[in-house]
């Protein structure tokens, strides 16, 4: 949503002001030049990160244009369903939630939540290593060693599509430089015309500079930071899980091991004490 709302508030001052000042917007308007622009940019992307990476591109894309879905709320409903499956534990062993993380959709806990259960990998990570400290072979230090090897390999791939997008957003200025090359070549080829019409030609080769630094850091390179932000949201979502189920392995209570969790998060997002207190009895009480 921010990032169509940037784009017109953008679009609407650059090319505002240059109308305003007596600006052709048409002449702004070069098909050939965008096509040489995207074509060497992309071409260069799909050479250099082949099938799998443009994959995982084009996939990272569609989220770039919703809300976060990690907010407070989610926070909220993913503590609670910490607190009743570490409470079950608690109270009737470890063996009482196999059913829980072998078949979570099946689950009447994962069930009430569906911010949770909706999400793959955070299902499937809470999942995993509910089931690791179920089986009993692992000690905390072995399960906290591999969390941090699952979390690192996690955010190392979803780095990958916004790497590609900054890298697409670097090279857009080179070949709009390219394009207003070739525009100036076509130029001096044209010499005999009368200087009006050499005067369109060269103002539509410039245009190829302008498109590739605009395209650049007007419309990519706020794509690739919007990546990031996102993989680094994921990325304390698997963190607050982490410390939450540590802290129960450690032998802390519920209560202390969802403390462990909100104190992992940022303060955008972190509820008061009180505020998840009241939330957890309540969901508990459903």
């Amino acid at each position: 949503m921010f990032v169509i709302i940037g784009y017109i508030f953008m679009c609407a001052c650059i090319l505002g002001a240059y109308a305003a000042h007596g600006g052709n917007l048409k002449i702004l308007w070069q098909p050939l030049e965008l096509v040489i622009i995207f074509g060497g940019a992309i071409g260069g992307m799909i050479a250099a990160q082949g099938g799998k990476g443009m994959k995982a591109f084009l996939k990272a894309i569609p989220p770039i244009f919703k809300g976060s879905p990690y907010g407070k709320p989610f926070y909220m409903d993913l503590f609670a369903c910490l607190f009743e499956l570490l409470a079950k534990v608690r109270k009737e062993g470890l063996m009482s939630i196999e059913g829980d993380v072998e078949d979570p959709h099946a689950s009447p806990i994962f069930s009430k939540y569906p911010k949770i259960s909706h999400d793959h990998h955070v299902t499937e990570f809470i999942c995993d290593y509910l089931r690791l400290m179920v089986g009993g072979n692992l000690n905390a230090f072995e399960i906290e060693n591999l969390m941090d090897v699952e979390i690192d390999a996690h955010h190392h791939e979803a780095e990958a599509p916004a790497s590609a997008m900054t890298k697409l957003a670097d090279g857009l200025p080179a070949f709009g430089i390219v394009a207003a090359v070739m525009g100036v070549v076509n130029v001096m080829g044209s010499l005999h015309l009368p200087p009006t019409e050499l005067g369109k030609l060269i103002g539509a080769a410039l245009v190829g500079t302008f498109l590739g630094i605009w395209l650049a850091y007007g419309f990519f390179g706020p794509l690739a930071q919007v990546m990031e932000t996102k993989n680094a949201e994921m990325h304390q979502v698997l963190q607050t899980i982490k410390v939450t189920l540590l802290a129960s392995l450690n032998g802390y209570a519920p209560q202390v091991a969802v403390e462990f969790g909100r104190k992992a998060l940022s303060s955008t997002e972190r509820p008061s004490f009180k505020e998840l207190e009241d939330f957890v009895k309540n969901a508990k009480g459903k």
